[in-house]
């Protein structure tokens, strides 16, 4: 069956909950990225009541669960001490106390020294960690799963190991067993479409179409033709019949995205085919249809302002599915983006681009520190705008992860996690900034001409057009080759140690190399 680009870049975020008494809260710290990138998603439940004795996050303590075939294990990393951090949860707060020399710990745009207070409005929210320099963790206070086993037949389309993807993958189960119509409801990006798919290859209805159909895109006046057909000779131009979205959803399901925008006039001949479950064709008699029909809108359906009608609504909803958006499900950030991220390199056939675990050190705390600054984004745009970084990344990227400049202004202007901003510097002009000020942006960036210019607020041109008016400095590409081997032989081939002796970006750097052909690290 065909999907449509954008719901290949789009995951589901989360199903409401069902009515009934509150769910317990659970305080759960998930693996966002790890060296094993196997383990990205596990968990472990943080005690609420620690008691006399403090819980303790190190090395080997404790065990991160992950999906029913893996065992326990803990953290495992180098770069961890064997004590890290100590929580101990009061009341509304919780407190994070940094051991003494124990491996550095950034929490959200913070960094740890000694100890911190978290609200439980905070926690709530999620809080990314960086410990040490290869793993990322997200703190958070969620609704408590009670699923048996992580892991069902619709594990790999509805992606995440949050209590919020648990409870979408049982309502999908639940509702594809049944053949009543659905409405999936949520914000742009949050994987409506591929929630109807997934419950429609569940259902009895699997082996029948699926049909989709974009109701903002019918115009009103050829509505009825479109969604029931035409007879031969029903109106000018009719000179063959033609079978209807209904009809040509006869024995499956009908997928009608965007039902927020139908037109006004379309909307009663909905009502009636639902209603009925009788269709009639331009020119043609009535007839029964076998169909199931899910739809789906990020528009609002009732209130001041809203024309949808309000039978139709109740009629599209007899089971109704809500998709928060993806900032209400953090935890699940880390499993989606390593998905598209395998995707697109695949795709590239680039896959050696991925860290793994004999990955070079620095490599890998490259990796930590993106997934660490995606886990801070408020995602605006949701899974789709996720998949999309992830997309961007692997065009830009050639042996470490980059992040283009379009990406770097979305992340630096988001409010982060932690409730903190990232503000962005004020613009400024090139010729406003004096020769030190410059020279210490060239060089805490690694003459990556890109982040010295979000340093410096100026855009990445003027940071060229300064380095070619610049008597110490260079474009990587005006290097010659017989500096450039003599740079390469004095330091083993080490392309970054060459980039930093010559002062220029070590990505630069490594395209002209290729583009030179030769041989580095």
């Amino acid at each position: 069956m065909m999907r449509s680009a954008d719901t290949e870049l789009t995951l589901p975020s989360i199903v409401a909950a069902l009515g009934g008494a509150p769910a317990e809260l659970d305080l759960v710290l998930t693996i966002i990225f790890h060296a094993d990138t196997s383990r990205i998603g596990h968990k472990v439940v943080v005690p609420l009541q620690s008691g006399d004795v403090p819980w303790v996050l190190g090395r080997w303590t404790p065990e991160f669960i992950g999906t029913c075939g893996h065992a326990p294990a803990p953290l495992d990393d180098v770069h961890v001490s064997r004590q890290a951090l100590q929580f101990n949860y009061q009341g509304k707060r919780l407190t994070i106390l940094r051991f003494n020399s124990a491996s550095r710990c950034r929490v959200g745009s913070t960094e740890l020294y000694s100890s911190l207070e978290l609200h439980k409005d905070t926690l709530l929210e999620g809080v990314p960690l960086l410990l040490g320099h290869s793993v990322v963790l997200m703190l958070r206070l969620a609704r408590r799963s009670n699923a048996k086993c992580q892991t069902s037949p619709l594990s790999d389309p509805l992606r995440g190991q949050s209590a919020c993807m648990d409870t979408l993958r049982e309502q999908v189960t639940c509702t594809a067993k049944s053949d009543i119509d659905v409405l999936i409801r949520g914000e742009t990006g949050t994987g409506k479409e591929l929630v109807a798919t997934a419950i429609h290859q569940a259902s009895d209805r699997a082996c029948g179409p699926m049909v989709r159909v974009n109701m903002s895109a019918i115009p009103s006046g050829l509505a009825a033709s479109a969604l029931f057909g035409s007879m031969r000779g029903a109106f000018t131009g009719a000179d063959r019949t033609t079978l209807g979205y209904f009809e040509q959803a006869r024995g499956g399901s009908l997928f009608l995205d965007e039902i927020g925008d139908a037109a006004l006039d379309v909307q009663p001949l909905l009502l009636r085919a639902l209603e009925q479950r009788e269709i009639q064709a331009v020119g043609g008699s009535i007839r029964d249809v076998d169909v199931r029909v899910i739809s789906a809108t990020d528009a609002a359906l009732e209130g001041e302002g809203c024309h949808f009608k309000a039978a139709l609504r109740h009629r599209l909803g007899t089971c109704e599915i809500v998709l928060p958006p993806l900032r209400k499900h953090p935890e699940d950030i880390g499993e989606l983006l390593l998905h598209f991220l395998q995707r697109f390199t695949a795709k590239a056939k680039r896959i050696e681009l991925l860290p793994d675990i004999k990955s070079l050190e620095r490599e890998i705390a490259a990796w930590a520190v993106l997934f660490f600054r995606l886990a801070n984004y408020s995602w605006p745009g949701n899974v789709r705008e996720l998949g999309n970084f992830a997309q961007q990344i692997v065009l830009a990227s050639e042996y470490t992860p980059i992040l283009n400049e379009s990406l770097q202004l979305a992340l630096l202007s988001k409010t982060t996690k932690a409730g903190l901003s990232e503000a962005l510097p004020a613009r400024r002009k090139i010729h406003d900034i004096d020769d030190e000020t410059f020279d210490q942006a060239m060089v805490s960036n690694g003459s990556e001409a890109l982040r010295v210019a979000l340093q410096l607020g100026v855009s990445r041109g003027a940071v060229y057009r300064r380095i070619k008016m610049s008597s110490r400095y260079r474009l990587a590409a005006e290097i010659s080759l017989e500096e450039l081997q003599r740079a390469l032989t004095l330091y083993d081939g080490d392309s970054g140690a060459v980039a930093k002796q010559l002062q220029v970006s070590v990505n630069s750097l490594r395209c002209h190399l290729r583009n030179l052909q030769l041989c580095h690290h």
